[in-house]
């Protein structure tokens, strides 16, 4: 074995101390310097040099659509339909998917963004999921980035029916103050409508309209209560919306149960009617006629209602100033009944203004700001209107014969 002289030792010694230091100083130095989030393109890389995946931080939350002041008066649309299938009307009511159907997140704000480059503006219905999932603040939040021009937080949630929409007034109370100001934190100005009204016949269903009343009254108590003790929350500063389902106009045109209801939520809110006040607390968000329980009993008649209850309707929210919205687009099937209630068959295709007629069977001459305009069709009669064109004086003999 070869022996080792001083000296020798002396510089492995020193050596093993320097190694032993840079091996110190090495390791030290990634336990003080703190890892640095590497984008997505190099992650991998990143990680194989470190031995730790890197953790992204948190996506942005995206920005909603500038928001464009709303005139209640010029709030006139159809429920869900693109604007291709509706030229002329400027509003379109969306359903979220609490709603029922599939539009939430990227899907939905693309929908919107594309009804916006068509020149529509929408309202977003945000149905509540009674029970463990009424506070959700993921979909609330879904629904707040989504684009939309106004947003109804709830929908016909004092009403007991098969699709279980019924929430108790406190209940309610907590989830439209989390809905209105998670929306409100996106946009301050947004209109947000305090639900909606299940639809009810004036006077016949007077004790339930006024269960309407103190439902509202109970869940302001919890507002200021149990939700902000203390608070000076009122119903009466907030928009309702509305559901109507009767047939207005038939059978004669003193029918007019919407114009009822107006001036019966003129008086719970104190409000002049022919100011157009009410417009300022009330949205029609579903105006439509009916089929069955309301003592309609053949074709003729279903169709005779449907077309005046539409002529009625909007010159009835019109003439108030009041935002409304036709109720619907399409025909269409629920729970195996067919309701033909839309201003489009359920395929989409044109309707006549008599539905149980061949199309062009009967035609209205209507005036305009540009003329005579004659029409045929539902929906081009329902886009006139909105526009402001008036029906002729025999309208209702017209289509009634």
């Amino acid at each position: 074995m070869m022996r080792l002289n001083d000296s020798q030792k002396k510089f492995l010694i020193v050596h093993m101390f320097v190694t032993i230091a840079c091996i110190l100083l090495t390791v030290s130095g990634y336990e003080l310097i703190p890892l640095i989030w590497t984008p997505a393109s190099n992650q991998s890389s990143a990680a194989s040099a470190t031995g730790v995946t890197p953790t992204a931080p948190p996506t942005p939350s995206p920005t909603a659509t500038p928001y464009v002041p709303v005139d209640p008066k010029a709030v006139l649309g159809i429920d869900n339909g693109p604007p291709s299938l509706y030229p002329g009307i400027g509003w379109t009511r969306l359903s979220y998917r609490t709603c029922g159907t599939n539009l939430s997140g990227g899907r939905l704000d693309r929908l919107i963004q594309r009804y916006h480059s068509q020149g529509a503006r929408i309202l977003l219905l945000l149905c509540q999921k009674p029970g463990l999932q009424l506070l959700d603040i993921t979909r609330i939040n879904d629904a707040a980035h989504s684009g939309a021009d106004a947003i109804a937080c709830g929908n016909e949630e004092m009403k007991h029916n098969t699709y279980n929409t019924y929430v108790d007034p406190a209940s309610f109370a907590r989830f439209f103050d989390l809905c209105e100001s998670t929306i409100h934190a996106v946009n301050s100005a947004m209109p947000v409508l305090l639900g909606s009204l299940d639809p009810h016949v004036y006077p016949n269903d007077d004790q339930l309209l006024l269960g309407q009343v103190q439902y509202l009254n109970a869940m302001q108590t919890a507002m200021n209560t149990s939700v902000h003790p203390g608070g000076h929350w009122s119903w009466r500063s907030q928009i309702l919306g509305l559901i109507d389902s009767w047939h207005n106009g038939f059978p004669n045109q003193d029918v007019n149960n919407l114009g009822a209801l107006f001036t019966f939520w003129a008086q719970q809110f104190g409000v002049n009617l022919a100011s157009g006040a009410l417009g300022q607390h009330l949205w029609v968000v579903e105006g439509t006629g009916c089929v069955t329980g309301c003592g309609l009993y053949s074709n003729y008649q279903v169709s005779v209602a449907h077309i005046l209850t539409l002529i009625i309707d909007v010159q009835t929210a019109m003439r108030y100033q009041i935002p409304f919205f036709y109720f619907s687009g399409e025909d269409f099937i629920q729970q195996g009944l067919f309701w033909p209630m839309g201003v489009l068959t359920i395929n989409g295709h044109v309707k006549g203004l008599r539905q149980d007629l061949t199309v062009g069977a009967r035609a209205l001459n209507l005036t305009c700001s540009t003329g005579q305009v004659q029409v045929t069709l539902q929906e081009q009669l329902l886009a006139k209107l909105y526009s402001g064109c008036t029906l002729p004086g025999n309208y209702a003999s017209t289509l009634v014969n």
